[in-house]
């Protein structure tokens, strides 16, 4: 009986170390087959995200190629088409896919950024102009709520006081024409596109108002661009800019930079703490002024400005510029000098026009090389203060507008005057065989004597023959011709031919430009002189030489 217990012992041991194996086999490829189903899972996901990631990418990446291919200066007939299809695929974006926006010159903030109300501001770009048209031509900017206080203004300021003649604009940068026009809709004429809209509206007289700080770079081109169309018009006449002539050197001053200085400083302390400039000078603070700065030479009007403050003795006033031209306005020698000059707090303020990319992210912005924050890195200073301010939201500089306008509209009269005189004719002046400094004078402020050489030619007379010798502002001007612009083109016509000549400006810098050898039959009487520009077309023109004193 022992035996068959012990066995049935064993057996059932045995049957249950059998069912034991087999629950463990079962339960391990059980744990096998679902370790597997996981991560098949999970790499699909992964596969799914990385996909979803390269989708919203791509969709960045195709905003970011619309934008940089907008952001040109030059207009073609696939503008307006590429502004649309740019805002359509920002539009189609998640608010994640647009912060992955990058390019060129591309980034969120080209259409997410907040600058204002557009609505608000007026493009002036409407047809039935009349006869008489005040164009106002500005650099331009992004910055709606700017663009309203600082361009907008001066617009409405000229408006009010011409009410007979009608008040037009254009912008000379097509970067930022293609950005409004992409955000926020709204169509700005170009140069070109203004004067073309003026002359397809008949308009017989025109006024160009430069908003320019000064005749620079952007001055000259205006110039260049409207002498292509001058033709087109009974009459045209551009505008001083804001701060009137260059001058020689940094010691020049005038009227409309003492004007300006005076309206900028007294701007800039009604917006402080402070009842008085001489009251923030007690305190220890010092107002910097930031200009945009150039390369070319009208860049000593900076300099002149500066001299301009010290002559107001307007002592802790600084001029800088984001450019760093002239070099003594860079932005490490300005934290020096208002450093040494014993300061230690600062007031920052824009030198220009409107207030918009320069002010906001060159002069106040967060980056590290931003004004505020290179003035703040210097340790020089207990405090500095941002004023986001233009020049032509202040009053006294609109007027200052009004004045050059008012002028541009007299010299009207001037040139009819001349043209009706000329006809009369002088009794022409005999000269004896020599060299002589004489005045040159042409019908047109876009064509005329390097600044230079202050409107003075070479006369040579030699056997009674005269040749005037003029040196003109650029090389933009290739031929001349002694007669009417269609002749010209005839065959055979005696082309004047131009010379090289170097002019050395009272900075000490030089340049090349083109000079011409003008045969002269009599001094003191008009003459027909045809110009040819860089872009193939003829012009007339009426100049006279005059008043030479023998070298």
């Amino acid at each position: 009986m022992k035996k068959r217990t012990a066995s049935l012992l064993a057996a059932l041991l045995v049957f249950a170390l059998c069912l034991s194996g087999c629950s463990s086999s079962s339960s391990s490829e059980t744990t096998a087959a679902e370790t597997t189903a996981a991560e098949t899972t999970a790499e699909a996901t992964a596969e799914e995200s990385t996909a979803e990631a390269v989708d919203d990418q791509a969709a960045a990446d195709e905003v970011a190629a619309l934008i940089d291919a907008i952001y040109v200066q030059e207009w073609t007939e696939d503008t307006e088409d590429l502004c649309a299809q740019a805002k359509d695929a920002w539009d189609a974006l998640t608010d994640e896919q647009k912060e992955l926006v990058e390019g060129e010159n591309a980034d969120p903030d080209y259409f997410g950024k907040d600058t204002g109300d557009a609505s608000l501001d007026d493009p002036r770009n409407s047809d039935d102009i009349g006869e008489n048209e005040l164009l106002v031509v500005s650099f331009g900017t992004s910055y709606n709520d700017s663009r309203v206080e600082d361009i907008k203004s001066i617009e409405d300021a000229l408006q009010e006081a011409y009410p007979d003649w009608s008040v037009r604009r254009a912008f000379t940068s097509q970067i930022i024409i293609n950005h409004i026009l992409a955000r926020d809709g709204e169509q700005i004429d170009n140069v070109e596109q203004a004067l073309q809209r003026a002359v397809d509206n008949g308009v017989k007289n025109l006024v160009v108002q430069p908003t320019h700080l000064m005749q620079g770079a952007e001055y000259d081109e205006l110039t260049e661009t409207v002498a292509e169309y001058e033709d087109q018009f009974e009459s045209v006449v551009i505008a001083e800019p804001l701060l009137g002539e260059v001058g020689d050197d940094a010691t020049v001053i005038n009227e409309d930079k003492q004007a300006v200085a005076e309206a900028v400083v007294a701007a800039a302390v009604e917006e402080s703490d402070y009842d008085t400039l001489e009251a923030a000078a007690e305190d220890g603070v010092a107002i910097v002024l930031m200009g945009h700065g150039t390369s070319h030479t009208a860049k000593v009007t900076y300099s002149q400005m500066q001299t301009q403050m010290e002559e107001l003795g307007y002592e802790n006033v600084f001029i800088g510029t984001v450019e760093g031209e002239p070099e003594e306005t860079e932005v490490q020698a300005v934290i020096t000098s208002v450093t040494e000059a014993g300061y230690t707090k600062v007031i920052l303020r824009p030198l220009m026009v409107v207030a918009g990319d320069h002010a906001n992210n060159d002069m106040a912005g967060e980056d590290e090389d931003s004004w505020l924050s290179l003035f703040t890195a210097s340790g020089n200073f207990e405090s500095i203060e941002t004023q986001i301010s233009g020049l032509g939201r202040i009053e006294a500089v609109e007027e200052l507008y009004i004045a050059h306008t008012a002028a541009a509209i007299e010299s009207l009269g001037d040139i009819t005057a001349s043209s009706d005189s000329s006809e009369e004719g002088t009794e022409a002046a005999v000269l004896a065989d020599g060299t002589y400094t004489v005045d040159f004078d042409t019908d047109s402020s876009m064509f005329h004597i390097n600044e230079a050489l202050d409107g003075k030619g070479t006369l040579t007379v030699e056997n009674g023959e005269m040749t005037v010798h003029i040196t003109l502002v650029s090389q933009n001007i290739v031929n001349l011709y002694v007669g009417l612009a269609e002749d010209a083109e005839a065959d055979g016509a005696e082309i004047l031919e131009p010379t090289v000549d170097t002019v050395t400006y009272s900075d000490g810098t030089s340049e090349e430009v083109y000079g011409f050898d003008v045969p002269v039959e009599a001094l003191d009487e008009e003459f027909d002189l045809a110009i040819l520009g860089t872009k193939g077309t003829w012009y007339d023109h009426k100049v006279s030489v005059s008043n030479p004193e023998a070298e």
